[in-house]
């Protein structure tokens, strides 16, 4: 019995990742340091340095086939006006199914004046969608036709985002996968459809200085998918003497979260956050566990500090 159970849990899992009706697009808890990830128009306007940044997620430990993610990005100036990247995520469920992003950012930075700036982007690249249900155990009797086969496809994709932001806030707009595309079809007769519905993004963050030594940095992310419910982040950070960071967050209806991050160097920043869920899943999961690296490295072969703007830290 507790066997069938726990592929019954991987079975629904695997069709939250397919189906219009769940979370599709990765989910993050620090966010605010996975940007590129999420908006092409993204923009931190130092031509001297070059960013680096990579997170890894563990979603819903304890649970079988519970998904990791795995992102990657690096974007800096080129010219006066124009900033561009590479931005990669990949996602999996179990040993079931398995999706990475590959794309390439443009974005476009607009001065409006001395404080503030526009930015629009777009990023194109390709999604790279596998299953595997080799050995895969069904928890009823006769199996669903449409998990039969293996798949392989590779699917075209682009996105777009703007980027308003100022010295001590941002503002962002995105949808990082424009393309509807059907990872399952009718076969035979048989309606077996899993359709990757567009996401869109709306994002933003302030700094409060509140002396020399203490900032307060709030920050929210609001997702919306068609056929899905809104999901809704909210994240206060305290930051410490421009080293140290801690902070809480909560999505709506889902899970509260805790947050903290080290400056190790000037060029080097760490971080790590932790989930635990709120919802009915929280029975089958111990929590959800992220950590990221940020990295700059200075085009001059020098570094002047991490934190030259703080909206970024």
């Amino acid at each position: 019995m507790k066997k069938r159970l726990r592929y019954k849990i991987q079975l629904f899992l695997l069709l939250m990742s397919m189906m219009a009706m769940a979370q599709q697009d990765p989910q993050y808890t620090q966010y605010m340091y996975n940007m590129s990830v999420l908006n092409p128009a993204y923009a931190t306007d130092n031509p001297d340095v070059i960013n680096f940044g990579a997170l890894y997620r563990a979603q819903w430990v304890g649970s079988v086939g519970g998904p990791t993610t795995g992102s990657f990005f690096a974007h800096s100036p080129i010219a006066k006006k124009v900033e561009m990247g590479l931005s990669v995520i990949h996602d999996q469920i179990g040993d079931v199914v398995n999706e990475t992003n590959v794309f390439v950012d443009f974005a476009y930075v607009l001065k409006l004046n001395e404080s503030n700036k526009l930015s629009f982007g777009v990023k194109g690249g390709a999604t790279f969608f596998n299953t595997t249900f080799d050995g895969f155990v069904y928890s009823d009797e006769l199996p669903d036709p449409a998990f039969a086969n293996n798949l392989s496809r590779v699917f075209p994709n682009i996105g777009v985002g703007a980027f308003y932001f100022g010295e001590n806030y941002y503002l962002g707009l995105s949808s990082p996968n424009l393309l509807r595309t059907k990872h399952l079809e009718r076969e035979d007769g048989i309606i077996a459809t899993g359709v990757e519905e567009i996401h869109y993004f709306f994002t933003g963050g302030y700094v409060f200085n509140l002396n020399d030594n203490l900032k307060f940095k709030p920050a929210f992310m609001s997702k919306v998918a068609t056929g899905a419910p809104m999901s809704f982040d909210v994240t206060t950070n305290f930051l410490i003497n421009n080293v140290f960071e801690i902070g809480a967050g909560y999505r709506w209806d889902d899970s509260v979260s805790g947050l903290v991050n080290f400056k190790i160097s000037p060029s080097l920043r760490i971080g790590y956050a932790y989930d635990y869920t709120l919802s009915n899943l929280g029975r089958f999961n111990s929590g959800s566990h992220e950590i990221m690296i940020l990295f700059d490295l200075n085009k001059k072969g020098s570094m002047n500090g991490y934190d030259k703007s703080p909206r970024f830290f």
